[in-house]
């Protein structure tokens, strides 16, 4: 079975350049998700091929780790494009025999607020149907669910990235 491409967008309250910086700041995770993010291991200097590893706690999504490996870091366009190496465990994870992810930033209004637009290719172990509608949903809202933990942060913290 060929990749299957799923996409969204959300609007965002904070500006595409402070979201951005927090994005490229992957020491930050565990503050600006607290309780979702328990800790980060990266290697590499956050450019492309930086593998990161989030250790996910236990009470959100059963916990497990998350490693991926950024493969794109285009900031005059905001886009950052990472290869999943590793989901934790669960129905859905196991599930996919690999995933990618595109995230592309977009100011919006006077600039203050910003739009999302995330794309996601899978391919499943199972060569059979791709996901259904409302498992690609999850997938979708589980790295908005992360984003939106990260816009609060900067809602609730305006000096910060600024």
């Amino acid at each position: 079975m060929a990749p299957v491409c799923i996409s969204d967008e959300r609007a965002v309250a904070v500006a595409a350049e402070r979201l951005w910086k927090v994005c490229l700041d992957f020491p930050a995770m565990p503050k600006v998700c607290a309780g979702f993010v328990d800790a980060i291991e990266v290697e590499g200097d956050g450019s492309p091929g930086t593998v990161s590893t989030m250790k996910i706690n236990p009470a959100a999504e059963g916990g497990g780790s998350f490693k991926t490996r950024l493969v794109t870091c285009d900031e005059a366009s905001y886009v950052l494009k990472s290869e999943v190496l590793e989901t934790p465990s669960s129905e859905l994870g196991d599930k996919l025999k690999s995933h990618s992810t595109e995230t592309k930033l977009v100011a919006a209004g006077d600039g203050s607020t910003c739009v999302a637009k995330l794309k996601v290719e899978y391919e499943l172990v199972d060569a059979g149907s791709p996901l259904s509608p409302e498992k690609e949903k999850t997938i979708l809202d589980g790295y908005f669910g992360m984003l939106k933990m990260i816009e609060g942060y900067l809602v609730a913290h305006p000096a910060e990235y600024a």
